[in-house]
């Protein structure tokens, strides 16, 4: 598995017709605090999300019939309850698009690993149906689409490492250190219902401004509850914390430490156990998928300037 690498290959242009391949990178929650529960139920927050340069793939063949295509199917989730297929039909119907398209999924990031896999998915539809559409609807109007799909839809859309408060929908954004990082998942999956309604979950830790947060060493309120309900978790953490600083990712499954690094990252990855998935990645404050939309709109001036 590859990280992602950006060629004139990869990025075809529009006129040749040819499939085009956009990254829906990892997140990560660099750091977790709960400050409160409100009367609706829902948990106030403070959290850093980074990107990674690692993540699923989603092809894409504009049609001009208006139909949505997705592939592969995936095992008891029909496809019109698919973020992708949805991320599609919302922006058709928003824009009112004639055209449609052939999506197809090559999915490498594990499911419930808390890396934001769907959330990416959904993202990277819109943004590259949007351009590829040329609907040309605003990051913030795409956001908004997105926000209808799930909470951490907005954060990929707008690609930037972000410091979100509230609920997750107040933003700032912010150029946290590009650190490089070891990403291991358990043979198990996190219900992050049980770890919510856990009453030793932590729900008053103060707020604190983001310059002391990126300050102080950084935790995640969730880690504890988690590592009490899921051993493998626990298991998992223990090993690699003889590498690296390292701790939970939002509610999990998916925990990772931090190098300074990619030759350290590495050389703790060759030696996991066998029955973990796992990745090295690193750090970024601008999304692998604008990264790409920003190189293709360089090559498009470059050729009308030609």
């Amino acid at each position: 598995m590859k990280n992602y690498q950006f060629s004139t290959a990869l990025l075809s242009s529009k006129q040749q017709g040819k499939k085009w391949r956009f990254p829906c990178p990892a997140k990560l929650n660099l750091f977790l605090y709960i400050n409160a529960q409100r009367p609706d139920g829902y948990h106030e927050l403070q959290t850093l999300f980074q990107f990674l340069d690692f993540g699923d793939w989603l092809s894409i063949d504009v049609r001009s019939d208006g139909e949505i295509i997705l592939t592969p199917e995936i095992p008891h989730l029909k496809t019109e309850d698919n973020l992708i297929y949805r991320a599609a039909k919302l922006l058709q119907q928003k824009t009112g698009c004639t055209l449609g398209a052939d999506l197809h999924l090559d999915k490498i990031l594990p499911m419930g690993g808390g890396v934001g896999g769907g959330s990416s998915n959904a993202a990277t539809t819109l943004v590259a149906l949007n351009y590829l559409w040329n609907t040309q609807l605003s990051l913030s109007e795409l956001a908004e689409l997105g926000l209808q799909l799930g909470a951490d839809v907005p954060i990929f859309v707008h690609g930037q490492a972000a410091f979100a408060e509230g609920v997750g929908e107040k933003l700032t954004f912010c150029q946290p250190p590009e650190k490089w990082f070891l990403v291991l998942k358990p043979e198990t999956s996190i219900s992050t219902a049980v770890v919510f309604k856990d009453p030793n979950l932590p729900r008053n830790t103060a707020k604190r401004s983001l310059k002391e947060l990126l300050t102080t060493k950084y935790e995640n309120d969730c880690e504890k509850v988690v590592l009490n309900h899921y051993s493998e978790v626990e298991e998992v953490l223990s090993w690699l914390l003889k590498y690296a600083l390292a701790r939970l990712t939002g509610t999990g499954a998916c925990v990772f430490a931090e190098f300074d690094n990619e030759q350290a990252a590495q050389s703790a990855f060759l030696d996991k156990p066998e029955k973990y998935f796992g990745f090295v990645a690193q750090g970024k404050n601008i999304s692998p998928l604008h990264q790409m939309l920003k190189y293709l709109s360089q090559q498009e001036q470059n050729s009308l300037s030609s």
